[in-house]
């Protein structure tokens, strides 16, 4: 308790009244930055613009980490020793990594191989940046190092090991819809209520843009303008996933050379321009993009007419549109 002065001489200190943090104004905050060899976007409304800053500052956190534990360009991270060790021994797998390549197996089975981790083998051997494919002596050894069913997961142990020396797995082919799932459902618990996060072709939006949709726009695969769209989706609480031949690619012999690879051939697949894939995760987008890619229109748009909730935009190999049902009253 405090006392009056006892001395006249005693100084006297005044104490201020503790006064609650001022809080930032509320507004939209738009951040980029890059992680898994590709562009982040975040773009959020905050009600108190440092918890907001915080809420992207954790996103990009996210990213990167998920980039150190699955690139298969570290050395150290979980996916490199897995393809050093696995064709030797089973080897231990975190939560994470069990759960991933659980899933893979799955849409694996589901596409009868469309969708496929163990394409890194022929993968590999494509340098898109020097414009060099495998010859055809060298794609024919590959290929007998492909195939899901060599890649033997224990449920029980959570280890994986691959049936042949020389297999290898990549995650490039969900690694990034399971970082804006994850994205997303950070920033839920931090209260974000509207928000839109990207990676590279990989996006979530959560809720809507205070009052109306997000408009998520299908790129023109064919356009010299990025901006050019076929299609401009108005969307609220959707996950959406576009592979397209135009990102990584170069022309040789006339034939265009692309990173979304056919794991029954080892070569680029050729019946589609771009697959756009809407869902309510984008782990599930991210692969099935990918199958529908390699399927094709007809075969792509019959299976997921069997999977409730998903829908899809193919842009065909000669340019055709195809929008499945749910979609064909959303596209303008």
């Amino acid at each position: 308790m405090l006392s009056a002065l006892a001395h006249p001489m005693q100084r006297r200190f005044d104490f201020a009244t503790r006064t609650p943090r001022a809080v930032a104004p509320a507004g939209w905050i738009r951040r980029d930055d890059v992680a898994m060899g590709t562009a982040i976007h975040v773009e959020l409304w905050a009600d108190d613009a440092r918890a907001g800053e915080a809420a992207v500052q954790a996103v990009f956190d996210e990213m990167h980490r998920i980039d150190r534990a699955w690139s298969p360009h570290q050395p150290v991270s979980e996916l490199s020793r897995i393809n050093r060790e696995a064709g030797r021994r089973a080897v231990p797998l975190s939560e994470e990594g069990f759960t991933l390549i659980e899933r893979a197996l799955a849409f694996s089975a589901l596409t009868d191989g469309a969708f496929d981790i163990s394409y890194a083998a022929v993968g590999r051997l494509y340098d898109y940046r020097e414009g060099r494919r495998p010859d055809a002596a060298t794609l024919a050894a590959a290929r007998t190092l492909v195939g899901w069913r060599g890649l033997e997961l224990d449920r029980r142990a959570k280890t994986l090991r691959f049936a042949r020396e020389g297999m290898c797995i990549d995650f490039g082919g969900f690694a990034k819809g399971h970082a804006v799932d994850n994205a997303a459902a950070l920033l839920a618990r931090r209260g974000v209520r509207h928000a839109y996060v990207s990676a590279g072709g990989d996006s979530r939006v959560i809720g809507d843009r205070r009052g109306r949709p997000w408009g998520v726009a299908i790129r023109d695969p064919r356009s010299a303008d990025a901006g050019e769209a076929v299609a401009v989706l108005p969307l609220e609480d959707t996950a959406i996933s576009t592979s397209g031949d135009y990102e990584r690619c170069f022309v040789d012999a006339g034939e265009r050379v692309h990173h979304l690879i056919d794991p029954a051939t080892g070569a680029s697949a050729g019946r589609a321009r771009s697959v756009t894939v809407l869902g309510p995760d984008g782990l599930s987008c991210e692969a099935l993009s990918k199958a529908l890619f390699v399927r094709g229109p007809a075969a792509g748009l019959a299976l997921l007419a069997q999977l409730p909730g998903l829908d899809a935009v193919i842009v065909d190999a000669e340019g055709a549109l195809h929008v499945s049902p749910g979609l064909q009253n959303l596209s303008n």
